[in-house]
């Protein structure tokens, strides 16, 4: 971790679990031959979740049981994963929230490795998981994430996010990288990625209630606490949006107000401007392609994330009932409300 950078805070990481205490930090090696459970949160997944456990369950290294977390879909979602032998758990949809449900699932998965998924992801190849899980081996290696190529539909804005995101190239990212990369260091998206079950125990799951950034909050707690996050990108999963300006706003506003309610890991914000750089890359490479006519729209989807996010960051001084509306995820607002603010890494803070 930086000591003296000027620009990062040298901010306390969580303390490992007790449950970890017999397991020096950076000797214990994960097992040759891990198990592996798959946690897939849900809610009308459509008619192609059938195909993503049929590619799961033919992977070279074949995971050892499949969590299927329900939020009370209104399709048949619950009927395909119970037809293709996954374990089930339900909840109303009023309970969800990103980091408590999948802590729940976790808490009841059995593997050596917990791999994280979502459901509009796609393996690639039938090689994902052992790509995937591989760098776990390294006993100083705390999670893993696998590269996300776009689907056949996305348009070429979505493309180039992808490419700039996802490149092809694997890369290990640790405390020492954040003078140079801020909250890129701390990238770790569970659209697809693994941790081992002990050390995600360890570092205390993820935070929960959250509206946003989970993935980030555990990959931060781990780089701080010593640990290295690593980009598997011979990993590979199909997974791209095809977002409204107007989601764009909402998912840009969920990620201004978890950034602020996190004020440990805000300030590493500052470092990298990453969001700079990607509509830069897009810019060159529309000119480059000579496709003008999508200029307008990339600045508005610019400006869509930009407003969302500069909103989310003073929700505050915002009458709840406005935020909720401005949220991708409305619901969740209600729980979030009813939790009394923290202030540990990885909480959540309703009030600053």
């Amino acid at each position: 971790m930086p000591t003296d950078t000027g620009q990062l805070p040298q901010t306390p990481s969580r303390l490992r679990h007790e449950a970890d205490a017999t397991l020096p930090p950076h000797t214990a090696m994960l097992v040759p031959t891990p198990t592996v459970s798959v946690i897939i949160p849900t809610y009308n997944a459509g008619p192609r979740f059938g195909e993503l456990l049929t590619r799961l369950q033919r992977q070279t290294h074949a995971p050892q049981e499949i969590i299927v977390v329900d939020s009370t879909s209104r399709d048949d979602t619950a009927a395909i994963a119970r037809r293709a032998g996954a374990i089930v758990l339900e909840l109303p949809q009023a309970e969800f929230d990103h980091g408590g449900t999948r802590n729940m699932a976790a808490a009841r998965a059995e593997g050596d490795v917990l791999l994280f998924m979502t459901q509009d992801a796609m393996p690639a190849d039938e090689h994902l998981i052992a790509h995937l899980i591989a760098p776990l081996v390294e006993a100083d290696v705390a999670c893993a994430y696998a590269r996300q190529l776009p689907y056949a539909d996305a348009d070429p804005l979505e493309r180039m996010a992808r490419a700039f995101n996802y490149p092809a190239q694997p890369q290990r990212k640790r405390a020492d990288d954040l003078p140079r990369l801020g909250l890129k260091t701390f990238f770790c998206s569970n659209v697809c990625a693994a941790v081992r079950r002990h050390r995600f125990h360890a570092l205390g799951g993820f935070a929960a209630p959250v509206i946003f950034n989970e993935d980030l909050f555990l990959a931060a707690t781990a780089v701080l606490d010593g640990y290295a996050i690593h980009y598997a990108a011979e990993a590979q999963v199909y997974h791209s949006h095809g977002y409204t300006l107007t989601q764009h706003f909402r998912r840009f506003f969920d990620n201004g107000v978890s950034m602020r309610s996190n004020a440990w890991i805000y300030p590493y914000a500052k470092v990298g401007k990453e969001g700079g750089r990607l509509v830069r890359a897009q810019l060159q490479q529309l000119r480059r392609e000579r496709r003008w006519h999508w200029m307008p729209r990339l600045i508005g989807e610019s400006a869509a994330k930009w407003l969302g996010y500069q909103l989310g960051k003073r929700y505050t001084r915002l009458p709840r009932a406005w935020c909720a509306r401005m949220s991708m995820h409305r619901r969740i607002w209600d729980k979030l409300q009813r939790q009394p603010a923290r202030a540990e890494p990885g909480g959540v803070s309703m009030r600053e």
